[in-house]
């Protein structure tokens, strides 16, 4: 029987062997399917099964993202890594380490009570045993099911977690080699792929011989269906000739994309399966003034700065992969169903990117990278994306249309809420609706069928519903969501999902409800919050901006506030901005107070929530997709422009203490609130308000003309 109490990684790996070894003498091998994708988590993940265990940090040799030997824990998103996969192996390492100190205590004859550890070594009374983790191992069976039942350390003991702890990943990236690009082994054989413009489309001609003149050097070129791929010993030469391809291929067929793709107009005409959700209960409203706002987001592309990597080896019968999948265990099921093999005959290594916030092309690059090593064995194959196939051929974060609607009372206050929301599925990772979800795949003959398409369900926090649900306490609250399952465009995850975009909405229009009551934006949300935890982090955020001070701000400059608790049971955050908005926006400084209850590792989790600001300000001041001729317009950073490191302002965080809470995820919790204080700053600047992302220099200059 499932203990449904467990975390979902252990209910999935419920043997302790899958997480834990002790074959290498003063080292224990701990396992995890979470991925290291620039979040630090290998670091959080290794202090607490240190602490749990009692031993020191480089005693622990943290195995991660190796399906031959981690647990397989899905993918690495949704801020799960700690809450979840931290979670198991707390709960996994003190049972491990209750298993051998009662039968140690039953070897001594003595009261557990009597036995401690200490660095590995067994200890009574303070005294030295001569007993160790590693020397009565083979006294203990590990190949039995986790109970969840051993005590874990009370806080207040901690050691370890709690404390800054260098990144243990940083020094290898540092000098060179940590890479999965920076791989080169000997005899490996380079290629790139010729990507589709747009979904369906139908390769009418390409001149192969101006092909192989532009490489300068041998190549050879592989054709199947639509699928065409570049391969050489030299790397240069199949760069050249992906290049030529991409200007000398003709494509016909298939679903181009239109130019307004993404605009609210284009997602409501669109064929949607809609449903609604209700919570409370319509009770007449005194007052019953209406308010109504719309509220869009554009398609956005993952813009990661490293491309897609990954490098793949058949031989017999046997095929390796290294890529820097969010997901090594899914990604080995899905390459092996389309491949047409046993999952016992792929093993996939994760490899550190450069960083990962959603549905990258990590997984597309890894399939490429296989199915051209399946036709060249015992050779290592090497493919890696260029940076127009990244905005070419990557999936896309979902445009989005959000209407909202307010009955208020006579306090002003919503006495009853609507909010709609027109959206494309915010997931097509591998396996999502039982497809395989690779580009390349989909461009062979005969392609895995592809089911129709779903987002991510509410219990697991949504994809376009995600944060649709104001945390605010509301009589009545009305959820009406469009899914468009139909688009021309593969669409998918990017950090927050449509969390960001729903908290733009929200926090907007509550700091219009709040301009209308003529009351203070802090004060007024403070009144529809009775939870003392979300109004803490409220309070924290205002008083270390100086909120209620009052400063005397330069003309043309404003302040700006937002707050969300990601999906609603993930990390608190609230976030004040000040910026300066003429034809552009000058973000001058950034406050943020952030809960998210036991801290592990305060460094990393200080570097999660700046990230998530910086990403979240990139977002809704920069960021979008726009489409001509069929498919993606943008191939370069200068016309998908991101925000820069001169952009970048002063940024205070304060983490409020709360150890004797469960830690919560916290990666994604500042992106929305950050992106929803500067557009109410920048509302406040200039007495009207930009409901439509990005909030570029023409939509300000376009305001500010405005009657």
């Amino acid at each position: 029987m499932i203990d449904t109490k467990l975390p979902l990684s252990l209910t999935d790996n419920p043997i302790l062997s899958q997480w834990i070894a002790f074959n290498e003498p003063g080292r224990v091998r701990v396992g995890s399917g979470k991925v290291e994708i620039g979040q630090g988590i290998l670091t959080a993940l290794t202090q607490i099964a240190a602490e749990e265990l009692d031993l020191g940090v480089e005693q622990v040799n943290l195995v991660s993202g190796q399906t031959d030997v981690s647990p397989a824990e899905g993918f690495t998103s949704g801020s799960y890594s700690i809450a979840v996969g931290g979670a198991s192996i707390r709960l996994v390492c003190a049972e491990v380490r209750a298993l051998f100190l009662d039968r140690l205590a039953e070897t001594l004859k003595c009261p557990v009570a009597e036995l401690s550890v200490a660095n590995g070594k067994f200890l009574r009374n303070g005294k030295g045993t001569g007993r160790d983790y590693w020397s009565m191992a083979v006294e203990i069976d590990l190949e039995r099911r986790a109970s969840g039942t051993a005590p874990v350390k009370k806080p207040s003991s901690y050691r370890i977690v709690g404390k800054h702890l260098p990144r243990l990943d940083l020094p290898a990236k540092i000098s060179g080699k940590g890479f999965v690009h920076d791989m080169a082994p000997n005899g490996v054989l380079h290629a790139r792929v010729l990507r589709q413009p747009w979904r369906g489309a139908h390769l009418a001609a390409l001149d192969e011989a101006a092909v192989r003149k532009a490489a300068q050097a041998p190549i050879d070129i592989l054709r199947e269906g639509e699928f065409v791929a570049f391969t050489s010993a030299d790397e240069t030469a199949i760069m050249r000739a992906a290049e030529a391809a991409r200007t000398l291929a003709k494509w016909d067929g298939g679903a181009p994309v239109p130019d307004d793709a993404g605009t609210p107009d284009w997602l409501k005409r669109q064929s949607a399966r809609s449903r609604t959700v209700e919570t409370g209960v319509q009770t007449p409203a005194q007052g019953n003034r209406v308010v109504e706002a719309s509220f869009s987001r554009p398609f956005l592309t993952y813009s990661s700065i490293g491309t897609a990597c990954a490098l793949a080896e058949w031989k017999d019968g046997h095929l390796n992969v290294w890529s820097h999948t969010q997901g090594p265990a899914v990604l080995r099921d899905w390459l092996a169903r389309a491949l047409k093999l046993e999952a016992r005959q792929v093993t996939v290594i994760h490899t550190h990117g450069a960083g990962a916030y959603g549905h990258n092309t990590a997984d597309d690059a890894a399939f490429d990278a296989s199915f051209l090593a399946m036709r060249h064995p015992g050779r290592t194959i090497r493919v890696q994306w260029s940076r127009e196939d990244e905005f070419l051929g990557a999936p896309i974060s979902t445009a989005m249309a959000i209407d909202l609607r307010a009955v208020l009372d006579a306090d002003n206050k919503p006495a009853d809420w609507t909010i709609e929301i027109w959206s494309p599925p915010h997931a097509q990772r591998p396996g999502m609706n039982g497809n395989a979800n690779f580009s390349s795949e989909t461009a062979l003959p005969n392609p895995l069928p592809m089911n129709p398409l779903g987002d991510v369900p509410d219990e697991r926090g949504g994809g376009a519903t995600r944060n649709a649900v104001a945390i605010y306490d509301l009589p009545r609250h009305r959820l009406v969501h469009h899914l468009l399952p139909e688009v021309p465009i593969r669409t998918s995850s990017l950090r927050g999902l449509g969390a960001w975009a729903n908290v733009y909405a929200i926090e907007m229009f509550i700091d219009e409800l709040a301009e209308l009551a003529g009351e203070d934006p802090i004060a007024y949300r403070l009144s529809l919050l009775s939870d003392p935890r979300p109004r803490r982090v409220v309070e924290t955020a205002a008083k270390i901006s100086g909120w209620f001070d009052k400063p005397k701000l330069p003309e043309g400059t404003a302040r700006g506030f937002g707050f969300a608790r990601y999906k609603n049971i993930a990390a608190f955050a609230a976030v004040v901005v000040e910026a300066e908005v003429a034809e552009d926006i000058r973000l001058k400084r950034i406050w943020c107070a952030a809960d998210a209850g036991l801290v592990i590792s305060p460094d990393g989790a200080r570097n999660q929530v700046e990230g998530g600001i910086i990403m979240g300000a990139s977002f809704v001041m920069r960021e979008q997709v726009k489409f001509a001729g069929g498919r993606v317009a943008n191939s370069t950073w200068d016309d998908y422009p991101i925000l820069r490191f001169s952009d970048i302002p002063d940024i205070d965080i304060e983490l409020i203490d709360n150890p004797n809470e469960p830690a919560l995820g916290l990666g994604e919790a500042s992106v929305g609130p950050t992106g929803a204080a500067i557009g109410n700053a920048v509302a406040r600047a200039l007495g009207k308000r930009i409901r439509d992302l990005p909030l570029t220099r023409e939509r300000i200059v376009a305001t500010l003309m405005a009657d």
